[in-house]
């Protein structure tokens, strides 16, 4: 039986290695190297390994990650204690320090769980998404592990290439595929009212995505979890 040894590695202040993809690194070694390339955009530790992902095209990546943002963020604007990050970098354990595309978390103070510790978000947001090519990306695999680990409750994955978007709720410890509504809408377990119409984004229609997340805006679910959040400051 074989095994399998990481070495940890024993920074040196006067000599800072440049990050490379597929070194086995610390977090905190992780954190030095990448501290000194500010001209390096992303960079992601995934299960101790690190992942530089190429430059992006416009259809590929950035349209579909600003259609994205744009929909968190309207969400986000509506729904008190909730924030969102774009590209962030989160700590989720020592082995992972992914910066996904998108993520939206509950606030501590309204009873979220992941807090800001020097900068960064410490610990899970309650959902994160991410653009990926397909689903022989990383996202799909190691990421995927590593989120469903580490507790984010909901994972959303738009496959540009294949034109299809999985959206993951966390169930006893496994993540399983989010039904769609008769309607054709994906509607969040963790963020009510965080309603999608998949067909809509991926023709990129975003004046009916924002329709569609307007109408479950305006449910009864989203006044209650809106109430339940206003509950947890005020204790009333």
């Amino acid at each position: 039986m074989s095994t399998t040894f990481q070495l940890d590695v024993v920074p040196d202040p006067a000599h800072i290695p440049p990050l490379a993809a597929g070194d086995r690194l610390t977090r905190d070694e992780f954190e030095r190297r990448y501290t000194a390339m500010p001209h390096v955009k992303k960079a992601e530790l995934i299960e101790g390994v690190v992942y530089m992902p190429s430059p992006v095209s416009h259809e590929e990546h950035a349209a579909p990650h600003f259609d994205f943002i744009t929909w968190l963020g309207v969400y986000r604007s509506m729904t008190p204690g909730v924030r969102g990050g774009d590209n962030g970098t989160l700590r989720l354990d020592l082995d992972n320090e992914p910066q996904p595309d998108g993520y939206l978390l509950v606030l501590p103070e309204f009873g979220g769980r992941a807090h800001m510790v020097a900068g960064f978000v410490e610990g899970s947001p309650e959902l994160v998404v991410e653009v990926s090519a397909s689903s022989v990306s990383y996202d799909l695999h190691d990421k995927l592990n590593a989120y469903r680990r580490n507790g984010v409750q909901e994972y959303v994955v738009w496959r540009v290439w294949d034109r299809a978007i999985d959206w993951f709720v966390l169930r006893n410890g496994r993540y399983q595929l989010l039904a769609l509504t008769a309607d054709g809408y994906y509607v969040s377990e963790v963020f009510p009212g965080l309603w999608l119409e998949p067909a809509a984004l991926l023709r990129g229609d975003l004046a009916r995505v924002l329709a569609v997340l307007q109408q479950g805006l305006a449910s009864p679910e989203h006044a209650a979890f809106v109430m339940r959040l206003r509950q947890q400051i005020t204790g009333k």
